[in-house]
């Protein structure tokens, strides 16, 4: 009786211990997802969607599989694929503005071209 009577609080302080690791694995778990979310919108709004199509659809994916893995109490898969759903939008986000920066140059390179030509037809028209 006396290895029972040890044995019952040592087995609740063990499962105290392990609610308590869940718990501190819920919090952070939980803020990734929500910065993975912030991310995906971020690269959403910077025109990510049409710049890089296959990489917003895999962070959206991975968003959507680490809120089922939350739901899941799988913290640290929803970590995971939290962490991949944020490379992925950041990436998506910056091949959105590399799309817009060299967009930019083309349009910058065809005003030059423009001026150029102006300025050729003026000094012709000057010379005769």
């Amino acid at each position: 009786m006396s290895s029972r009577m040890h044995t019952v609080p040592a087995l609740c302080g063990l499962a105290v211990m392990l609610l308590a690791g869940c718990a501190s694995q819920k919090a952070p778990a939980t803020a990734d997802v929500a910065v993975s979310r912030a991310a995906v919108e971020s690269a959403v709004s910077a025109g990510a969607a049409d710049a890089a199509p296959a990489e917003m659809m895999s962070a959206r994916a991975k968003v959507q599989e680490a809120n089922q893995a939350l739901a899941a109490k799988d913290y640290q898969r929803a970590r995971d694929l939290a962490m991949q759903a944020q490379a992925d939008a950041k990436l998506a986000q910056s091949k959105a503005g590399s799309a817009k920066a060299s967009a930019a140059a083309d349009a910058l390179q065809e005003n030059i071209r423009v001026l150029r030509e102006e300025l050729e037809r003026a000094n012709s028209t000057q010379v005769k």
